[in-house]
């Protein structure tokens, strides 16, 4: 009976203890619970401008963060995507659009953000420039009494403006900046608008190209042509021995 009551003891001791433990515990100031703000955003969005009173986009738009050193370019329907922090500021430029700047807002809460920038144009129109070969009136008037008007000048003036001429001057004058931009962005808009994303079809499951090709074989198109057909053979050689059949 006696060891009975002194495990009961125990037990009870052992009961306080903890329950004073837990009760410290409990009354341990706990620091509230602070979540980590992201400051990440994705940006996205459309670059515009206005084309006589219609809104168009402006393809491939240059966007840039001077803080971090990174950009994006839109695609050709203006549409952009980029990664930006709050309070960052982001640069819009586009050849021949003036520059555009935008601030991300320090109080956004979402990790999301769409906007449309609109472009303006800008066309700088410069002063009309009229280049003389000569100073004055003085001296076009002494160079136009003292000039040749022979007839070797208008046959060198036909000739400089004969189509031959013209032609090999077009062919070998090169393309500057702006017809160079117009192809690219006319064969882009050509390959986006005709397949649509999709694979550019082959002639091998064209039925008119079978068509044009079964009724060239009919006609001998592919025939090989002779190669001896401008060939003229050569005379038959004769020789000045005789047969003389008393001989044999």
């Amino acid at each position: 009976m006696k060891n009975n009551w002194q495990s009961l003891k125990g037990i009870v001791a052992l009961l306080l203890i903890i329950c004073t433990l837990t009760t410290r515990a409990q009354n341990i100031p706990t620091p509230p619970p602070t979540e980590k703000q992201s400051t990440a955003i994705q940006f996205s969005g459309i670059v515009v401008t206005d084309d006589h009173g219609k809104m168009v986009p402006v393809p491939y738009a240059n966007l840039f963060i001077p803080k971090r050193k990174t950009g994006a370019t839109a695609n050709y329907q203006g549409f952009f995507s980029i990664v930006v922090e709050h309070g960052e500021t982001v640069n819009f430029t586009a050849l021949g659009f003036r520059n555009r700047k935008f601030k991300v807002p320090d109080t956004l809460h979402e990790e999301h953000y769409s906007m449309v920038q609109i472009m303006s144009r800008d066309t700088i129109l410069l002063d009309e420039a009229v280049i003389f070969p000569w100073p004055n009136r003085d001296h076009f008037k002494n160079e136009f009494l003292a000039m040749d008007v022979t007839n070797q000048l208008e046959k060198r003036a036909m000739e400089n403006l004969a189509k031959e001429t013209l032609d090999k001057v077009r062919e070998l004058t090169p393309y500057d900046g702006r017809e160079t931009g117009s192809i690219y962005l006319r064969q882009q808009a050509k390959n986006y608008y005709y397949y649509g994303g999709q694979t550019p079809p082959m002639n091998i499951f064209n039925p008119l190209a079978w068509q044009q090709f079964f009724k060239a074989w009919s006609n001998g198109d592919f025939k090989k042509k002779n190669a001896t057909s401008d060939y003229t053979p050569p005379p038959p050689t004769t020789t000045n021995s005789t047969f003389d059949p008393d001989n044999n």
